[in-house]
């Protein structure tokens, strides 16, 4: 009897790790007709003060969204029931964002990928109140790029993200506008925000999967908000400004045909040349724009392929990368426009080579919090000097994938396991995909300004590991001026505005 029932659990043992098994593994492929007009997010109005600022409104509201035909879904949103108005403003532009916040819990509003004052960054340290109001200010001074806006309240931003706030703030410079590049926003220069969900009844769900250590995986993907999006194209070259604004899941961006297409820019700008390839990877938070030639009449899906580099099959399994999805339907119609082709090179980009570091610096990224401190936002864990060069070196070999996002700065990757980055990481970039095994080497400049009382963050971009304590807090000080106390009584929960 004994043995029996020995038996009988294993068995039942089994049979639940083989269902959890393959039902972990999630496609799309194929499954379902893409018959959705893809939204394009218009572009944020805006006006210009007496001294030239540029001015936005942007308000956090609570609201219901109709993702599926007669079903609406409670969402958040900026100025709308769901995600934002994309911005966009010139380098050498004076901005303002006047913040309002119509929720019932306090928020903020990051600018992920922008160079601009620590107290300005809208980390956890300026949160907004609600009923509250807040009112950055700064200078544009970074090259064009695709840089995006979006919450991080510590321990609560995956939440805030995945239930709709997030939207695009483009750079514009005058280089980029010299360039014959696609540049006409929703014509042939499309905003392609790739989230995954996954719906429970009416409403969005959150919940993590059983054995899912990277965070909540959703089982099917929209862009732009739109579930099953096809997008009328008409000219033969397009352009598709990537961002995986999904809270975890790490993507494989190609197409089912095998064609190659250029890419032209990562998260912080253009690269030096074009680079051709039939696949780009980018983890949460991550940004790519690409081009592709398109066909007269032709119908081409953007699909996201399975990933290898997730560390050994239980990881692939349950972290995601093993699963495929059709993204986003391109549909050309029967006569397209010629566009004129893709300059040789694009310019060099601004991030330094790592020469001239005054200092190294080393990051072992774990679940339980970086280089064993889980986030404390009265600590500062780095003080770094302002007008100087540093090299970090980031480490994962915590067995799940991992990524490393720097608020302020655009960095460049020297070094990939010893070796020369690939192409898809050459350009600058603010967040690099750091899977299982890996270890790179990373070359920033800060350029300030200083504030030894207002950190910036460092931290792993999967949302549940930033809000589980995977992150860390930096500050800029002058030269000769004293680093910021370890302790800093100033810190605390942050500000909050009201």
């Amino acid at each position: 009897m004994l043995g029996s029932s020995v038996t009988a659990v294993a068995m039942a043992v089994g049979a639940l790790f083989a269902w959890l098994w393959t039902d972990a593994k999630v496609s799309t492929v194929g499954k379902e007709p893409f018959g959705n007009a893809l939204a394009i997010p218009p572009q944020a109005e805006s006006s210009v003060d007496k001294d030239g600022t540029r001015v936005f409104d942007l308000r956090m509201r609570a609201g219901e969204t109709e993702f599926r035909a007669g079903v609406k879904t409670p969402t958040w949103g900026f100025n709308g029931s769901y995600l934002g108005p994309t911005l966009r403003a010139r380098r050498g532009e004076k901005v303002r964002v006047r913040i309002s916040n119509a929720l019932d819990e306090a928020s903020t509003v990051h600018w992920h990928g922008m160079h601009l004052p620590a107290r300005m960054d809208g980390g956890p340290h300026q949160m907004i109140a609600p009923g509250g109001t807040w009112s950055p200010h700064w200078t544009v001074d970074q090259p064009a790029a695709t840089l995006w806006y979006h919450p991080h309240p510590h321990g609560g931003t995956a939440r805030h993200v995945q239930r709709g706030l997030a939207g695009l703030f483009l750079l514009d410079d005058e280089r980029s506008g010299r360039l014959p590049l696609p540049k006409r926003y929703g014509v042939d220069d499309l905003p392609v925000i790739v989230q995954d969900v996954r719906f429970d009844g009416a409403r969005l769900a959150g919940d993590r999967g059983m054995l899912q250590n990277v965070g909540f995986l959703g089982d099917r993907t929209m862009v732009n908000g739109t579930l099953r999006p096809f997008r009328q194209v008409h000219d033969e070259l397009i352009r598709l400004r990537l961002l995986n604004a999904s809270t975890a899941r790490t993507y494989a961006f190609g197409f089912p045909d095998g064609r190659s297409f250029s890419l032209i820019a990562t998260d912080g700008g253009l690269l030096e040349r074009p680079a051709s390839m039939e696949r780009v990877q980018l983890s949460p938070g991550e940004r790519a724009e690409i081009v592709v030639r398109m066909r007269a009449g032709e119908r081409v899906m953007l699909r996201s392929f399975p990933q290898g580099n997730y560390g050994d099959g239980w990881q692939r399994r349950f972290g995601g990368g093993d699963d495929s999805f059709d993204v986003l339907e391109l549909r050309a119609a029967a006569r397209l426009r010629p566009s004129p082709a893709l300059p040789a090179t694009l310019g060099k980009p601004e991030t330094p080579d790592g020469k001239g570091s005054v200092r190294g610096r080393h990051f072992d990224l774990k679940r339980s919090g970086i280089n064993g401190r889980s986030m404390d936002m009265g600590r500062v864990d780095e003080t770094v000097t302002r007008g100087t060069t540093e090299v970090w070196t980031v480490r994962n070999s915590n067995g799940m994938p991992h990524n490393f996002h720097v608020h302020d700065v655009q960095f460049r990757v020297l070094e990939v396991n010893g070796s020369a980055p690939p192409p898809a990481l050459s350009g600058p970039k603010d967040t690099v995909f750091v899977p299982h095994g890996t270890t790179v080497r990373l070359a920033l400049r800060f350029t300030g300004p200083a504030d030894p009382d207002t950190p910036y963050m460092y931290h792993c971009h999967l949302l549940y590991h930033e809000d589980e304590g995977m992150m860390g807090q930096f500050v800029v000080t002058e030269k000769g001026e004293p680093g910021a106390p370890r302790e800093h009584p100033g810190h605390g929960a942050g500000h909050t505005h009201r």
